[in-house]
């Protein structure tokens, strides 16, 4: 006889047994973006007649919803589409990480490593080693995406647990938990100029540090794994293990649990390498003049050569430990071996090459019709007009970002449209830029897990594939769903207590405006 499972288990479970349901009685995630086209077009045609629009509070101008079924733009659509596929920049970041790692994982290197590192680490912290990992993996740009994540579905498999929860905790530690990190990334000195930059339309002089989240953004790091960590044991691996079966095709999981000498020889050697590289790394950025460093000699700029070559870097010190490592233990015989390596690996990614040949064409038509930005300045005015106390704006902000967030992806591209309204408005009534931007990062980051629109949601729809061949946009929603509510009601709360404490949100970073 089954004990009978709480009320509040089960209405849970009927409520993501719907949004799967629906989600996945959408068309293909190729063919979604390809109707989202149509759709686009169509609005922009009828919109655009209304006169609706908005001024761009940064710049005066007004940004009108514009016809994209004229003949003109038909034709830029068709000129451009060649060159919107090959920009879209998640693909080339995507197959350039994964001609490393593919090296990596098919000599053995990744595989050996986890099995050191399973060795090491006891089955209760699995969940929130992975999450600090992915966590952690923000400070090398994109890299959680294509690498944590599917790494997550590998050690959860392997350890006897369902791989979709470990893609899962992955996910909404690398997206999720986006702004919250212990490390100063290429995020910090993006975000703060725009912010800085919203900030000067009501103070000409106002100047603020790169690093003013840095201490909010480290604790937030804790809060997220605890989160995480719950949601994934208690929620999401539980419903899995009662609803999802493996495919039977499905590789058996990897023997995590020893490695042969040799093994582990060549896993020591190949270590050493990517230690070596690391260090070179080192040494060629410390000088003040190094040419990896910004031209005003920083090193975590948005335009330092260090930051935009993350990506190369990581398929350096993939590939050539994976060479030696296969080397070492006899995986590789002949450089033939490597190439076929990168074959077999990109074999694997070619429903994701179509996907993002639709998703780059319909985010181009998105962003040419101004739909999503006028969305999103339409947004920032009725949280203007509503003139709400300080922390519940605090909290209307953090979920008018999440909203906007599902149609405008990016996050350099939601602060500079939002940011100029908000950061003014809030700094009309005593609100720091420094807190604002404490408050985006929140609304931002707990959003990212559930929109399709984010541009590398296509491909963790593949990572899941791999073991549930059937898995949609609508699974994979219902699985983050929990994450996103849970992140964005814990995540405020802790903003709110963080800022009665008066604990400091970063360096030369205040609560209030004018500074006091």
């Amino acid at each position: 006889m089954h004990q009978a499972k709480p009320r509040d288990s089960r209405l849970m479970n009927r409520f993501l047994n719907a949004i799967e349901k629906a989600g996945n009685k959408l068309p293909d995630p190729a063919l979604l973006f390809l109707y989202g086209i149509f759709i686009v077009w169509g609005l922009s045609a009828l919109l655009s007649m209304t006169g609706l629009g908005m001024v761009h509070p940064s710049t005066g101008e007004t940004i009108d919803v514009k016809n994209l079924l004229t003949g003109t733009a038909l034709a830029t659509f068709l000129a451009k589409m060649v060159s919107t596929f090959t920009s879209f920049a998640p693909l080339g970041i995507v197959l350039v990480a994964m001609l490393g790692v593919g090296v990596a994982e098919k000599s053995g290197f990744i595989n050996t490593g986890l099995k050191k590192m399973l060795s090491v680490t006891p089955a209760t912290l699995l969940t929130p080693m992975l999450v600090l990992v992915a966590i952690v993996s923000h400070t090398a740009a994109d890299a959680g995406y294509v690498l944590v994540i599917p790494l997550g579905g590998i050690i959860f498999h392997a350890a006897g647990r369902h791989p979709l929860a470990g893609i899962a905790a992955a996910f909404a530690g690398v997206s999720g938990g986006f702004s919250a990190n212990f490390i100063p990334s290429s995020v910090d000195p993006l975000l703060q100029g725009f912010t800085q930059s919203a900030a000067q339309i009501l103070d000409p002089g106002y100047q603020m540090n790169p690093l003013a989240n840095l201490y909010f953004t480290g604790a937030s790091s804790i809060i997220v794994i605890a989160i995480v960590w719950f949601i994934t044991d208690k929620v999401i691996e539980p419903r899995l293990q009662g609803m999802a079966k493996l495919d039977d095709d499905v590789e058996q999981a990897p023997d995590l649990g020893s490695f042969t000498p040799q093994e582990s020889k060549a896993f020591n050697i190949a270590g050493l390498t990517m230690v070596a590289g690391l260090i070179l790394l080192v040494v060629a950025v410390w000088p003040e003049d190094s040419p990896l460093r910004s031209p005003n000699g920083q090193i975590t700029a948005f335009n330092a050569p260090l930051m935009q070559s993350i990506v190369p870097l990581i398929f350096l010190l993939f590939v050539i430990p994976g060479i030696v490592y296969g080397r070492v233990a006899g995986t590789f015989t002949s450089p033939k071996d490597t190439v076929h390596a990168m074959g077999e690996t990109m074999s694997t990614m070619g429903s994701y090459i179509v996907m993002s040949f639709f998703c780059a064409q319909f985010l181009y038509v998105f962003s040419q019709s101004n739909l999503g930005t006028v969305l999103a300045l339409s947004g920032a005015e009725v949280l203007h007009t509503l003139n709400l106390p300080g922390e519940v704006t605090i909290v209307g902000m953090i979920l008018l970002t999440a909203v906007v967030n599902l149609v405008v992806g990016s996050a350099s591209a939601k602060w500079a449209l939002i940011g100029p309204i908000l950061v003014p408005m809030l700094m009309a009534v005593g609100i720091s830029p420094e807190l604002s931007q404490a408050a985006y990062r929140v609304g931002d980051s707990t959003a990212n897990i559930i929109t399709p629109l984010m541009v590398f949601f296509p491909l963790v729809v593949v990572y899941c594939q791999r073991y549930i061949k059937d898995t949609g946009i609508g699974s994979l929603c219902s699985m983050m769903m929990p994450y996103s509510l849970a992140l964005l009601v814990g995540w405020s709360i802790f903003l709110l207590v963080y800022w009665a404490l008066g604990l400091p949100l970063g360096i030369q970073a205040t609560y209030t405006y004018p500074v006091s």
